[in-house]
């Protein structure tokens, strides 16, 4: 696809909005979430997420936000179906809920998730630093990257690599792709919609949860030379969990802070902070993951 032709930015975040929703279904408390446009193979794993976390959201008080989810993936998505959620309402307390969600396909489990909801009160604060990085604005965005250094990805990546996008990514650090060398298992990327969303907490909330699958896998590849645009690794996420800490825009820039804890037996262990430009600490993330090096790299 070329420049001329790629969608416009308010079309593909109005896409990725509706994308992110979920329509009832037929039984009590269940829900029926839309295929990506244009989408082919696998189905993205943040988008399950996310809307698995709509599911939810649509059975709690509007007084209680999501502030943590907890997914585990039992088998990969095909784009060629919607994804059937159903929800169990485990818990409805003074302060908390509860809920339980089943994503399926064909009658196929497909994720696991869990979320909590909490009636927000105050308390003592504190937190992390935000990492020293360059400013998004001195930073070329992934896209202009991915086109400059397109001759390095393998073969039968090269459409998903430069497909336009509905959040813009910026890394402040070469990465493999890039034909950086191996390093530190440490990556910061600012990130956003690539146009301004709702004004609705919830949808904010589905599209950082949509953008937490982004890059945090890839962390504990760094330091052994692999990455999926070169097609020499083989991965999957094997679980996934997000805590909600501070009120969000994710069309506003965020800083995600990666690193790597450990790598061995076929998997590798990956956490995250997201951070808004004033350094205020927002949401954390953590991810487990299947890494497999591959013999033969994909052409």
């Amino acid at each position: 696809m070329s420049e001329a032709d790629a969608p416009a930015p308010e079309h593909l975040v109005r896409w990725l909005v509706k994308l992110l929703d979920v329509k009832p279904g037929v039984a009590p408390d269940s829900y029926v979430g839309r295929r990506k446009r244009g989408g082919v193979g696998r189905v993205f794993g943040g988008q399950v997420i996310a809307q698995a976390l709509a599911a939810a959201e649509r059975t709690v008080l509007q007084d209680r936000e999501a502030h943590s989810l907890h997914a585990y993936f039992l088998r990969g998505g095909s784009e060629d179906h919607e994804i059937e959620f159903a929800v169990a309402r485990d818990l409805d307390g003074g302060s908390f809920s509860n809920r339980r969600v089943v994503a399926s396909q064909q009658g196929r489990p497909i994720l696991n998730l869990t979320a909590s909801f909490h009636r927000r009160e105050e308390g003592v604060s504190h937190q992390d630093e935000m990492p020293d990085v360059h400013p998004p604005e001195d930073l070329p965005s992934e896209r202009e990257l991915r086109l400059k250094y397109a001759s390095e990805f393998a073969k039968d990546r090269q459409a998903a690599m430069l497909a336009p996008r509905p959040i813009e990514l910026r890394p402040a650090e070469k990465r493999h792709w890039m034909g950086g060398e191996p390093g530190l298992p440490l990556a910061n990327t600012w990130f956003r919609a690539v146009a301004p969303l709702p004004n609705d907490p919830r949808i904010h909330r589905a599209v950082l949860a949509y953008a937490s699958d982004m890059t945090l896998l890839g962390t504990c590849t760094m330091p052994h030379g692999l990455s999926w645009a070169r097609g020499n690794v083989m991965g999957v996420s094997l679980d996934h969990a997000v805590w909600f800490h501070d009120d969000v825009r994710a069309d506003q820039w965020l800083l995600y802070a990666t690193d790597s804890t450990w790598a061995g037996r076929g998997r590798g262990m990956n956490r995250g902070r997201i951070f808004t430009r004033d350094g205020r600490l927002v949401a954390s993330t953590a991810q487990e993951g299947l890494i497999r090096v591959l013999d033969k790299p994909r052409s």
